[in-house]
């Protein structure tokens, strides 16, 4: 089961209700650290929210077990991409 939350007592209340994944909600840097050691390993901790390429390392540092982006989906600018294909002839 995995449950989001967005504070420390929604936290403790996935924890003790026995959540498998907990993913920490758009929570601060200095948040993660204190969600990890709130943890204490017994769920898998997952950070989401304003993960970008500047935050990257510092949510990876945190020691939260794994993080997602939406990012990689919903701000992206689209391209437009065509083939066209041709036959030549050669006589």
């Amino acid at each position: 089961m995995e449950v989001e939350v967005e504070t420390f007592e929604e936290l403790d209340q996935a924890l003790a209700a026995g959540a498998d994944i907990v993913m920490l909600d758009n929570f601060a840097i200095e948040d993660l650290h204190v969600a990890v050691e709130i943890n204490g390993g017994r769920a898998t901790l997952e950070a989401s929210g304003n993960v970008d390429a500047t935050t990257l390392r510092a949510i990876a540092d945190t020691g939260v077990d794994c993080i997602s982006s939406g990012t990689l989906t919903k701000d992206i600018a689209s391209i437009d991409l065509s083939m066209r294909i041709t036959r030549s002839y050669s006589v």
